[in-house]
């Protein structure tokens, strides 16, 4: 008893917090719940960013749905990346079940089936408000580092943008690019090299081959108009809650170069867009990324570095990320670093380099009296988690393994009939879900194209007429006639005599 009461009092004290926290759960020793150890995680550390891990079916996605709940609570803007499409049962109240009733009440809570304020969103023809940006937002840095282009190709690019700042071209979609590299292998070359300097034919068409793999996963998707303004994902519902944005992504889980670009796009975008908050009591907007493997596995070293920077940056904007994923591993050693708030379920060792995997995973989470890190991890039931994170002053809590609350909403998707319903009410789809066909480089570079073709004919007959015109006033001329009959009497009896043939008479 006398253990029991020692592990409850410093769990009390290291999730003890000034400001306003969260629950996530009560704390378990020897595998049970102890009385008076909650766990809250305080919401002005929120913004430091997290991780949430384990093997599949551990309960990593109803911890994400018990967080995107309580941040919404709490008045704070959630973005949700539903890799798997099983999130959009937020919209819709819990059922209840025996079990939620016997972990509810192991816990002291009570459990009341809510709905959440939920906004679906989608980057293709998935139900949803479409998320879109122009290529002239992205930029010719961010879409440099997309494409994997060196120095000498991101210069081009960089000077193709330039051009279409300097001449009023806009660049919307990928089309608009295509073309522009077209015209500047061609029509383009002179005028560019005049004003810009020459560029490689060769190196173009190297960027447009990396243009036309990107359409290839369904990039057309994302570039476009209107495009979508990030404070649209920071709304609260008229009931103070805030609303949980969920990006459905189901049908580009094939596509990680697709899902990478958006998401490096977005983040930039947020990062450029708001302002500087300094410490903030709570979080402008959380992001929660699941399946975050797929942002990093087929992530160049350049992308990689771009992430981590603005990893760094983004919290001092108020901006909070969270990456779920089955491994800590699957995240780059550098964002992994940034992560304040770790939530580890639990792992499966079936091979000896799982057990490799468990044994490194084990060494991320600070030393504890109570836990050894490598044997827990692997013995945690589902919807149980190895907590610790970062309190007011930074400083790394307890490590606690910690029984998690669970959700109020409902722990499954929505029927098609539910999310067309949710779509159908949503103020944001008639200002997004339009198609808007304004006039930019594809069309503009177009015409100049047809209108160079079209003087093309006229500028040939013109050379020809004044190569005509030349001949005829030298044919005019005596003096030059004289000339001409000259030198080709001397042609004449030159070729003669090379042939042994003597250019006078014999008598």
């Amino acid at each position: 008893m006398q253990q029991r009461e020692q592990f409850a009092e410093e769990i009390i004290k290291g999730y003890s917090f000034k400001g306003e926290a969260i629950r996530l759960g009560s704390a378990m020793l020897n595998g049970e719940v102890v009385t008076g150890a909650a766990v809250y995680a305080p919401l002005a550390t929120l913004n430091r960013h997290g991780l949430i891990s384990g093997a599949t079916g551990t309960g990593k996605t109803k911890t994400l749905q018990v967080l995107a709940e309580a941040m919404s609570n709490a008045s704070i803007p959630v973005l949700l990346m539903d890799i798997k499409g099983d999130l959009s049962g937020l919209a819709a109240p819990g059922n209840p079940h025996p079990k939620i009733d016997e972990r509810a009440g192991k816990l002291g809570i009570g459990f009341s089936p809510t709905a959440y304020p939920v906004e679906l969103l989608s980057l293709s023809a998935e139900p949803g408000v479409r998320l879109r940006a122009t290529v002239t937002e992205f930029g010719p840095v961010l879409l440099s580092k997309v494409l994997s282009l060196n120095s000498t190709q991101e210069g081009i690019l960089a000077m193709l943008f330039k051009y279409c700042d300097d001449n009023d071209i806009p660049l919307l979609d990928l089309e608009d690019l295509r073309r522009t590299l077209q015209w500047a292998a061609n029509e383009g070359k002179a005028e560019l090299k005049d004003e810009y300097g020459a560029l490689s034919p060769a190196s173009v068409g190297t960027i447009m081959r990396k243009v036309i793999e990107l359409q290839q996963q369904g990039a057309d998707n994302i570039f476009g108009e209107p495009s979508f303004e990030v404070d649209d994902l920071m709304r609260i519902a008229e009931d103070g809650r805030g609303i949980i944005s969920i990006l459905r992504v189901t049908d580009i889980q094939d596509k990680p170069k697709l899902f990478s670009t958006f998401m490096l796009q977005l983040l930039a975008e947020l990062y450029a867009t708001m302002p500087e908050a300094g410490d903030v009591d709570r979080p402008k907007l959380v992001l929660l990324i699941d399946e975050a493997h797929l942002v990093f596995s087929n992530a160049n070293a350049v992308l990689l570095t771009q992430l981590e920077t603005i990893i760094k940056l983004i919290r001092s904007k108020g901006v909070g990320i969270f990456f779920v994923t089955q491994n800590p591993v699957d995240i780059a050693p550098a964002v992994l670093g940034q992560l304040g708030m770790k939530i580890q379920h639990s792992l499966r060792a079936f091979t000896a380099a799982d057990r490799k995997a468990i044994k490194q995973t084990a060494e991320n989470y600070p030393l504890s009296n109570w836990y050894k890190t490598e044997d827990i991890i692997t013995g945690m039931g589902t919807g149980e988690a190895l907590i610790t994170l970062l309190n007011e002053k930074g400083i790394p809590t307890p490590l606690a393994a910690t029984m998690l609350c669970p959700p109020q909403s409902r722990m499954d998707i929505l029927s098609p009939q539910e999310i067309d319903t949710l779509v159908r009410k949503s103020v944001l789809a008639p200002k997004y879900n339009r198609t808007i066909d304004s006039k930019s480089a594809h069309e503009i570079l177009s015409e100049k194209i047809e209108a160079a073709k079209a003087a093309e004919p006229e500028t040939k007959e013109r050379r020809a007429k004044e190569e005509k015109s030349v001949i005829e006033e030298t044919g005019d001329n005596t003096i030059v006639r004289s000339m001409l009959r000259t030198a080709g009497n001397m042609l004449v009896r030159s070729l003669l005599g090379s042939l042994g043939v003597s250019g006078k008479r014999r008598r």
